[in-house]
Order: C-alpha cells, then structure tokens, then sequence
C-alpha cells in the first residue's frame, strides 16, 4: 500500500498588527483551498499565523498583550478554518500563541487530522534569547517575557498514514530536535518559523540566513531519513523584514519545493513516507548503533 502524502507548505506574507483575526483566517482559508485543489492532504502553516509577530515589542504589562492569545482552539474566529478543512478532508498544522486556563503562555502549534480531529498540541521548546534588567531588550530576546517554555518535549504522533512530528522556529536551529524525533520514527516534521533577517547578535550572518534556514532543516531531515516541511510568515511586517523562503525537504536532504515569494504561496509535494526507511536502514543500523540511553543528557530538563 502506497503512503504518499501530499503536502502544502502555506507561506504567509507580513500581519498588520491592526489586522483582525477574521481577515487573517480568510488569507489562511484561501490557501486551504489553493492547496486542495491540487491534491494537498495536509497543509502547514506557519509560527504565529493568525497575529503579527508582537514578540517583537517591549510592553511594561505582559497582560496587555494577551488580546493576540488563543484561550480556546478552535475559537469563534479559527473555527471556519477547522470546518472548511474537515469539509474539504484536508488536515492541517498551525501555529498560534496560546493562554491556558492555568494562565500558561505558550508559543504553540496544532496538528488537525483530515477529519477535523485534534492528534496534538506542541508548545515550543527552543525559545531564544536571554531575561534581562533592561526596559528595552534586542528583537529575538523578548520572546522568553511573553512565552513560557513547553514542558512536553519533541513528541510523534501517528497521523496521516505515517509518525507526524512538530516543531517551532528556534527548535529547528539544534541537532538534538531531529534526533529525539528521529529516535521515536518520525517521518515528516511540521515547523513554522517567523525569523527577521537582520541578526543584531552578529550582522555579519544577516546575508546567510535563508542558507543557515535551509541548512538546518536539510541536515535534520537527512541525518534522521525524515521529510520537514518548513513554513514562514516573511516579507517586511511591521517595519521588520523577514525570510521567506519555505520549503519541503526529503529525507535525502534534498529540497523538492521551495516558495519563490515572500507573500502569501502555496507550494506542494509529494511526499512518500516509505522513502523514510530507506534512508534510516542506510545511515544507521537501529540495534547497534542507535542507542537511546546515551541522549539523556540533551533530553533531560
């Protein structure tokens, strides 16, 4: 039996920090079916979809910003999205900021199988930047005041005929987030990033960041025989100008698609999860050599 699945990366272009959540959610339903129409089962879209990327502002009140939380998912404003998807049997991931009833703040993640049923939710565990004293702190350090780190880990769920994985933005920058995935069979990673091009750490990279971008993933998905569809919202959102350039990769490493714009693109491939297989046997001998005792160090907490 064959398990081809095919898949939509759903680039998105810049969110208007005065953008509502219902016109955000008609971009995103437009893509839906864009992606459909040409055979797509599962469509990716990308970290924090439905807001602009406030992360990037200093507010005094953390509260004041939880008007871009999710409380509930799907809410009155996403729940067109999950009910065209089920009409249409389409299965999607999508990343959004989520508050809990326990007042967690997460930068979260959802994986929708085709008939409208819920498989996971994954909350971002790589979260950059560092806590400081300063009223004002550089772009990607702001995101550890607005969001908790997720306490679940890298999980795989079975999904869409095959082990489904997920991941968000600065997790897809380490080794360990493929390989704890690898270890549990994963075969196709969902990872939607927001990544402004210019790095203030050091602005030299600046000009490599869509190679550090595909780098990453491609050695991810290659040293794990695993699929990663890697989605971005790009473009100059609010005055800040981010990568695009989504793509898909094969377990080979390879990229067979790759968005051409930095604005609202629907690419498509493929993808056959038995192709997985082939490359775990060739690059490592499950029983004596894969050895998950050792990788306690990088999965502890």
């Amino acid at each position: 039996m064959s398990r081809v699945l095919t898949v939509a990366a759903a680039q998105m272009g810049p969110v208007a920090r005065d953008e509502t959540r219902e016109t955000v959610v008609e971009r995103l339903l437009a893509m839906l079916r864009k992606a459909a129409g040409h055979g797509a089962e599962l469509v990716v879209f990308p970290e924090l979809a439905l807001t602009t990327f406030f992360p990037r502002w200093w507010l005094d009140r953390r509260a004041d910003a939880d008007h871009w939380f999710e409380t509930e998912m799907p809410g009155p404003a996403t729940r067109p999205l999950f009910d065209e998807a089920a009409r249409l049997g389409v299965g999607f991931s999508l990343g959004y900021a989520e508050l809990t009833a326990a007042g967690q703040h997460y930068n979260s993640q959802i994986l929708v199988e085709r008939d409208g049923r819920t498989v996971a939710i994954y909350r971002k565990v790589h979260i950059p930047g560092h806590e400081t004293n300063e009223p004002w702190r550089p772009f990607q350090h702001l995101e550890r005041y607005y969001f908790d780190e997720g306490p679940d880990g890298f999980g795989v769920w079975p999904a869409f005929g095959g082990r489904v994985g997920m991941m968000i933005c600065n997790d897809r920058r380490w080794p360990e987030t493929y390989r704890v995935m690898g270890l549990q069979g994963v075969e196709l990673i969902c990872c939607g990033y927001n990544t402004p091009i210019h790095y203030a750490p050091d602005p030299s990279q600046d000009a490599l960041a869509g190679f550090h971008n595909h780098l990453v993933m491609q050695a991810g998905a290659y040293q794990n025989g695993t699929w990663v569809v890697g989605v971005a919202k790009g473009g100059i959102e609010e005055g800040v100008d981010s990568l695009a350039q989504s793509c898909i990769v094969a377990p080979s490493g390879q990229i067979v698609a790759q968005a051409l714009t930095t604005t609202d693109e629907v690419i498509v491939a493929d993808c056959d999860l038995d192709w997985c297989a082939r490359y775990q046997k060739t690059l490592f001998d499950f029983d004596r050599y894969r050895r998950p005792e050792v990788y306690g160090p990088i999965t502890a907490r």
